[in-house]
């Protein structure tokens, strides 16, 4: 069925409107961090900053706190990233090349648990921590990030390894090798983009979080960096300008990764929608 002129047309317009809408709170956060404190209230507001200024940025970096507040963002991220990713893989390849009673009753309970939503288990969970001692610890708020990003991590990489011919990790036993060696030479190779897709959609999803890190956080030297966000709205005085930079500061890390890993990522979803 071809379509005319007019239809593309449409669809063009269509596609930069929805473009301008999901840029331009990018382009308002980054914009007003550059503005003073002054403007960025002003009314009428203006879209560029009449005087461009560094100020809330220098004023970020120099509060006491924030660079922890960063760093302890990346330590909960990377561990939830690297265990949710460590145990999805060899969880996915169990699922995938053993047979075992209960095995699709223990698959549809994983993809239950993405029905849920997270707030519903906020309370388990500070219950669980603190009779384990774990409540108010960084390791305690990666074991629930990752209890979060496991099972999609789980079914992802399944649906790559199903793909993988049973033949080949045989073969490789014959040889000598290991199921692990298996694993490590014959099957992970083949399931790099997918394990790259879910490792940043893990990163991801914990950086951003704030719920799960505002129940399970309590001292300050552990917060991390949406905690130190939040802090920045005071009871008389919300510092727009400063919340506006500690946001830019916040997105330049998943954009990094974004960029570094955009190949592998592309390529991991692409492949889940075909393999699932």
């Amino acid at each position: 069925m071809q379509h005319g002129k007019g239809f593309w047309l449409f669809v063009a317009i269509a596609l930069f409107v929805m473009a301008i809408y999901n840029l331009m709170p990018f382009f308002w956060m980054i914009s007003s961090s550059f503005k003073t404190d002054i403007e960025v209230t002003s009314y009428p507001a203006t879209l560029l900053p009449q005087a461009f200024t560094t100020d809330a940025y220098a004023r970020i970096w120099a509060q006491e706190g924030f660079v922890l507040y960063f760093l302890n963002s990346i330590k909960v991220s990377g561990g939830t990233a690297i265990l949710s990713a460590t145990v999805g893989v060899f969880a996915a390849y169990g699922f995938s090349r053993f047979r075992f009673q209960g095995r699709t009753a223990l698959m549809a309970t994983l993809l239950v648990t993405q029905m849920l939503p997270g707030v519903l288990l906020v309370g388990p969970y500070f219950k669980m921590l603190s009779l384990v001692d774990l409540y108010d610890t960084h390791l305690g708020l990666i074991l629930a990030q990752t209890s979060i990003t496991l099972p999609f991590t789980v079914w992802m990489l399944k649906g790559y390894i199903d793909t993988i011919p049973v033949e080949i990790d045989q073969a490789a036993m014959i040889d000598g090798a290991t199921r692990l060696q298996s694993l490590v030479h014959c099957v992970f190779p083949n399931i790099l983009p997918g394990l790259v897709a879910t490792t940043v959609f893990s990163f991801l999803l914990a950086w951003g979080d704030l719920l799960w890190a505002l129940c399970l956080i309590t001292t300050p030297e552990k917060q991390t960096m949406t905690l130190g966000i939040t802090n920045l709205v005071g009871q008389f005085r919300v510092l727009w300008s400063d919340i506006m930079a500690a946001t830019v500061i916040g997105c330049a890390i998943p954009a990094f990764f974004y960029l570094l890993l955009q190949r592998y990522l592309i390529t991991g979803v692409a492949g889940a929608a075909v393999k699932g």
